[in-house]
C-alpha cells in the first residue's frame, strides 16, 4: 500500500524532497504560493524588473506525480496537517520545511507569480526616482542590495547603516578586506557600529525625503530606504505544540537524521532545524538530500542511515552585481577565499537560475 508523505513548505528544501520522493510515494506538497520562488532573486528584481520572471518555476512543472495544495499550515500533530481551510491530511511521513519569513524586497510579499512581479515593478519605480538610498543592515541582504543598485544606478548613493562593528564577522580577514575593497570602489558608504535614534518615516522602500540621525549625532537625509534585518522562523503552525516545543529561536531540535526529536517518521530541514550553521539555501538542499534518502529507505522497509552533519565553519557567496562580489568556501583544507570570478560565475550572473532549470524545469519568464 501506497504510503503518504506530506511536505510542509515548498521552498529549496521542501521542494527538493517532494521532488525526490514523488516517484516512490503519495507526496503531498503544502504552500501558498503557485510557484517555487529562487528568492535568491529578490533583490536583482527590485532593481531590473524585467528580470523578475526568472525567479519563479511554476510547481506543476517541478512536481509532475505529487499533489500540490495551495494553502497554509496552521497546526501538525503526530499524524498529519491542518490547514487554514480547515481539512486535515493524514500523513506516514511530515517534512517541515517552512523557512523564514523576510520583509520585501528580500522575498516576494505576494503568493502569486502575477503579484509578486507587478509589487517589484510597482518598487522599482520607487526606486528609480530616488537619488539617495538608506539601507539598514550590513549583512549578506542588505550588501546584496547595494550592490544591485549601485550597478544599475552607480551615481545614487547608498548608505548601510548596521550596529555591528565588522562586516561578515567570522568570515576570513582576507574576506572582509575584498568586500570593503568592492564597496569602496563601488562607492558604497558604511556606518558601522551605530544605529539610528529614531526609525525612517514613511514605509520602507516608499519614495519620499526624509532624515534620520545615527546614534554616533550624524544627520543622513535619503529619498527611499529598505530593511535588511529581521528574518523570522516560520514556525507559527507549531504554536499550539501538538506536535514538539520550539527553541528560544523559534526552531525545532533535531537528530543527526534531521528527525523531530521523539519521531522517526517526522524531519525538519531548512531555517526550521536548530542546527549549528547560517540560513542558507545551500544547507536546505543538502538537508533535503538527507532526509529524501532518509524516507526513501524507510519506504523500502529499510533503515534511515543518512547522517548531516554541520561544516561547521560558515560560507557564503555574496554577489555584488553580475561582476562583483566576495565567497567563502569549504575544501579538504579548510575555508578559502573564493576569488570575485568564481563568485560571478557560480552565482553573480544568473543568481543559480540555471541551476533550478535543470533540477526544477521551466520557469515563469
Amino acid at each position: 500500500m501506497s504510503r503518504t508523505v506530506v511536505v510542509i513548505g515548498g521552498g529549496y528544501g521542501g521542494a527538493s524532497v517532494a521532488k525526490a520522493l514523488q516517484a516512490e510515494a503519495e507526496v503531498v506538497l503544502v504552500d501558498p504560493r503557485d510557484a517555487f520562488v529562487n528568492v535568491a532573486g529578490s533583490l536583482r528584481a527590485l532593481a531590473r524588473p524585467d528580470w523578475a520572471g526568472n525567479m519563479f518555476f511554476p510547481y506543476e512543472t517541478l512536481l509532475t506525480e505529487a499533489r500540490v495544495v495551495r494553502d497554509r499550515a496552521v497546526s501538525v500533530d503526530p499524524h498529519g496537517v491542518t490547514l487554514a481551510s480547515g481539512e486535515h491530511l493524514p500523513a506516514d511521513y511530515l517534512v517541515l520545511a517552512t523557512g523564514s519569513r523576510h520583509s520585501h524586497p528580500a522575498h516576494p510579499a505576494s503568493d502569486t507569480v502575477a503579484g509578486a512581479i507587478a509589487d517589484f515593478r510597482a518598487s522599482h519605480r520607487e526606486l528609480a526616482t530616488a537619488e539617495r538610498v538608506l539601507i539598514l543592515g550590513a549583512g549578506p541582504v542588505g550588501l546584496e542590495l547595494a550592490g544591485e543598485i549601485k550597478e544599475v544606478w552607480p551615481d545614487k548613493r547608498v548608505v548601510l547603516v548596521d550596529p555591528g562593528e565588522t562586516l561578515l564577522p567570522g568570515f576570513l580577514p582576507e574576506v572582509a578586506e575584498e568586500l570593503h575593497r568592492q564597496l569602496d570602489a563601488l562607492g558604497v558608504e558604511l556606518r558601522l557600529g551605530t544605529a539610528l535614534i529614531d526609525p525612517p518615516a514613511g514605509e520602507p522602500g516608499r519614495a519620499g525625503e526624509f532624515t534620520v540621525t545615527t546614534a554616533a549625532g550624524e544627520q543622513l537625509t535619503a529619498d527611499v530606504w529598505y530593511r535588511a534585518y529581521g528574518a523570522a522562523v516560520d514556525g507559527d503552525h507549531l504554536a499550539d505544540g501538538k506536535l514538539t516545543a520550539r527553541t528560544a529561536r523559534g526552531r525545532v531540535a533535531v537528530t543527526e537524521r534531521l528527525n523531530v526529536e521523539g519521531y522517526r517518521h517526522v524531519y525538519a530541514i531548512g531555517d526550521l532545524a536548530d542546527l549549528p550553521e547560517a540560513d542558507m539555501a545551500g544547507f536546505a538542499m543538502q538537508h533535503a538530500e538527507v532526509v529524501a534518502k532518509n524516507i526513501s529507505a524507510q519506504l523500502r522497509g529499510e533503515q534511515p542511515v543518512e547522517v548531516y552533519r554541520p561544516l561547521g565553519h560558515p560560507m557564503i557567496l555574496l554577489p555584488l552585481g553580475t561582476r562583483g562580489g566576495v565567497g567563502q568556501l569549504p575544501s579538504p583544507d579548510g575555508p578559502f577565499a573564493a576569488p570575485t570570478a568564481m563568485v560571478s560565475e557560480f552565482k553573480g550572473v544568473d543568481l543559480f537560475t540555471g541551476r533550478f532549470l535543470g533540477r526544477f524545469g521551466p520557469n515563469a519568464a
